[in-house]
């Protein structure tokens, strides 16, 4: 995305696609308030600032495999740290659809366990009450089993806490979350570490 003007056109095109305003958000790594504002300012009804977002657009490395493997093994490094600090093994690691699945996929691959995905309630319609995320049945299971989370980007941080909450009424046990991008500034959420290969801060 080059401009605010791009980012408008793509909300009102995955809008348009059928998503929701968390699907949206997940696609343009933005805020759930940032997509609001987007297709808001769209119909040219509003003059209220821009909220306070950065959009990350990481598609150079999702479009190659090669990069891909390459980087879920720079993250599989920053886990096996936070393994070796707490003397754990991982026996599932966990992909949040849609963006952290490739990612999950190779990390399981490179560390030798198991893999789950996680559907998260945002990809569910705003119309829809007390909707939870759920794990899908035709992938690994978590119960009983040491997790690591895997996600492209941290913007607010819900989506991580939900996996978090979720792993831990179906009995698992979160040991670490991992992402590519980290917005909001995270070394813990909900009393889980948290690493990425890059932490964006702002200077307001």
């Amino acid at each position: 995305m080059k401009n605010i003007d791009d980012l408008i056109q793509k909300a009102l095109e995955l809008q348009s696609n059928g998503l929701v305003t968390g699907q949206i958000a997940d696609e343009l790594n933005v805020s759930r308030e940032t997509v609001t504002w987007l297709l808001t300012r769209s119909k040219k009804e509003v003059s209220s600032p821009a909220p306070k977002d950065i959009s990350v657009d990481w598609s150079n490395i999702g479009k190659s495999s090669f990069r891909l493997r390459y980087t879920s093994q720079a993250l599989c490094d920053m886990i096996y740290e936070v393994l070796s600090e707490t003397d754990s093994e991982v026996d599932t690691v966990v992909g949040v659809a849609s963006s952290g699945v490739p990612i999950a996929s190779l990390m399981a691959d490179e560390l030798g366990a198991e893999f789950a995905v996680f559907h998260s309630q945002k990809d569910y319609s705003e119309k829809v009450k007390n909707i939870v995320g759920t794990f899908s049945r035709n992938f690994g299971n978590i119960h009983d089993k040491n997790c690591i989370i895997v996600d492209d980007v941290i913007t607010s941080g819900s989506t991580i806490v939900e996996v978090i909450e979720r792993l831990r009424e179906c009995g698992g046990k979160p040991l670490a979350a991992v992402v590519l991008v980290d917005k909001k500034g995270a070394d813990m959420l909900s009393d889980v570490p948290v690493r990425s290969m890059v932490r964006i801060v702002r200077l307001d």
